[in-house]
């Protein structure tokens, strides 16, 4: 009888940070501006990207992203006068994205600005509260608000300390104790 009740109850933790929760990024709108700031930066105009280098902050709404490095690829405008469009956003050194209620950490992300998508890739871990999951690859569907964790990364290879494993750490409410009718106690 405790079997199906401790799945049911790690069900009902796993879905707020895994492949079957929601990230408060859903809906996130990516169209929003994007104020970025850092050590140094280099634009490459001809290759159209700009990289940032050292303690690179991003804020897009009440999302944010830091990171050692970051290069922004981006197309220019189609219009005389118009902003060129960031597309993609290629991060290293310690990533870190940071929602309203969540924090996701990765050794190198990719920020795909048109398709909604965060990637991060390299000691994953994802944080909601005080429930925790570790892997190698987190994805981040802002569309859907999907968030998936694998234990390996593209091509297969275990880049995570799980050593290839999806591992989380849960947070079991406290429960009171029940006793059956008649008074005694179940045997163990």
């Amino acid at each position: 009888m405790k079997r199906p009740l401790l799945l049911l109850a790690l069900a009902a933790l796993i879905g707020p940070v895994s492949a079957q929760g929601f990230s408060a990024l859903k809906g996130h709108d990516s169209n929003a501006p994007i104020d970025i700031s850092s050590d140094h930066l280099e634009v490459q105009d001809r290759a159209d990207r700009a990289i940032w280098v050292g303690n690179v902050h991003v804020v897009q709404g009440d999302m944010t992203m830091d990171a050692a490095r970051m290069t922004a690829s981006y197309s220019q405008a189609q219009t005389p006068g118009a902003n060129p469009q960031i597309n993609r956003i290629d991060a290293s050194g310690g990533v870190t994205v940071v929602s309203p209620t969540e924090r996701a950490k990765g050794n190198f992300g990719i920020y795909d600005l048109n398709r909604k998508l965060i990637t991060l890739i390299g000691n994953v871990s994802l944080v909601r509260g005080t429930n925790t999951v570790n892997g190698a690859r987190l994805v981040i569907d802002m569309n859907s608000g999907r968030a998936t964790v694998d234990g390996n990364s593209v091509g297969g290879a275990a880049t995570s300390q799980s050593g290839g494993r999806v591992t989380g750490h849960f947070t079991v409410p406290k429960r009171t104790s029940t006793t059956p009718a008649g008074g005694s106690t179940p045997p163990k």
